[in-house]
Formats: structure tokens, sequence, C-alpha cells
């Protein structure tokens, strides 16, 4: 049987001591590139909301820390991009390599400007 979460900490609490360090940082990096963000768990994982809209879903698997959806960006965002698209909406940060909090920053930026545009559906 799946495990099920009530909340993201207890999402995180269940992860593997070593990674939960990573994953409340990507946490804290997505909560502060989004005004105004909140928090829930949606298809059991990590969900970052705007304006009580799910924004970007975040989790902890064996390997890496996924975010979804990451839409498509502009040319030179999507060559940094590239070594961790997964997919076509999805990226896959490695946990043996450094979080590149910088880059999740600019994504979180992107969702939120899409949203406002109108061009990201909030779920």
């Amino acid at each position: 049987m799946a495990e099920t979460f009530a909340t993201v900490d207890e999402y995180i609490s269940s992860r593997p001591e070593s990674v939960q360090s990573i994953i409340q940082d990507v946490r804290r990096t997505l909560r502060n590139a989004i005004p105004g963000a909140g928090e829930k768990i949606s298809y059991q994982m990590p969900t970052i909301t705007l304006d009580g809209s799910s924004l970007l879903y975040f989790a902890a698997w064996k390997h890496h820390i996924g975010l979804y959806p990451i839409p498509t960006a502009d040319e030179a965002l999507e060559q940094e991009l590239a070594p961790y698209r997964s997919g076509r909406d999805t990226v896959r940060f490695p946990l043996g390599q450094p979080m590149p909090h910088d880059l999740i920053e600019r994504l979180a930026a992107l969702l939120v400007q899409r949203r406002k545009e109108g061009t990201a559906q909030p779920s």
C-alpha cells in the first residue's frame, strides 16, 4: 500500500535522513522564490500553491529530486535545463550533486510569470 501524507513536513520526515535536509532546502528555495506561496500535499507529493491553486510539485526519489510541471523555457534556460530534463515537463536533480538552487529559483519565477500571464493552468 502506498504511503499517504497529511502535510509536507510529514512527507519530508518519511524520507531517508540523508535526503531530508536536501528536500527542506529545495522547499525553502521555492517558498522564498514565490511570493505568497502556500503548500499542500497533492498526489502524495509536496505541492507549492499560489492563490490556492497548485503551481509546482516536488518530490524526493531514490536518486533525485523531481520538480513538475516545468514548461518549455527560452533557449538559454533550456540549455541549462538540458542535463536535468526528463520527459516533456519534468526535471530531475541528482542527489549526488549540489542542488542548483539558483536554477530552481528561476524555474519558480517562470511558473509564477506564466500563471500571471494566464499561460499556466491552475489545478
